[in-house]
């Protein structure tokens, strides 16, 4: 379990403990308020699927940004995300539950069995698109300069 994960399981527990304590409308809203703040905080603040394919920034924090020209992950990695930090220390974390949580891990980057000319020849062969074809317009449509 990673620290989002953590996180999100301290929500739904205080949102447990308020269902079953039945406690008075005015006193259960902002609580549950406080539990809807922190699930949109998590919403943001989660690994980003857009460096999903990316090895060296798989871990990234969406929420944190970037930086720089290039673009860098401003948090490289989800448990190091000052908004999720901040959350968990709200929620009662320790250093110790911190050091014991899982620390998302990047994939593992396999090379290719061609070495780097095989990668290459791939690439260019993604990059290129097909060759757009006529052969199966319908005679009706090809008109009196049809060229197939």
């Amino acid at each position: 379990m990673d620290l989002h994960a953590w996180i999100t399981q301290q929500v739904d527990a205080a949102e447990r403990s308020i269902e079953d304590d039945c406690i008075a409308s005015d006193e259960a809203a902002p609580i549950l308020r406080r539990c809807e703040a922190d699930r949109r905080i998590l919403a943001r603040h989660r690994l980003d699927p857009s460096r999903a394919e990316d090895p060296m920034y798989a871990t990234a924090c969406e929420g944190c940004g970037e930086w720089g020209e290039f673009e860098y992950p401003a948090s490289e990695n989800l448990n190091d995300c000052p908004e999720l930090l901040d959350l968990a220390h709200a929620h009662g974390i320790t250093p110790e539950i911190l050091a014991a949580l899982d620390r998302p891990v990047a994939p593992e980057v396999k090379p290719h069995p061609e070495g780097f000319g095989g990668m290459l020849r791939d690439a260019f062969e993604r990059a290129l698109t097909p060759p757009i074809t006529t052969s199966d317009v319908p005679a009706a449509l090809r008109g009196t300069n049809w060229k197939p």
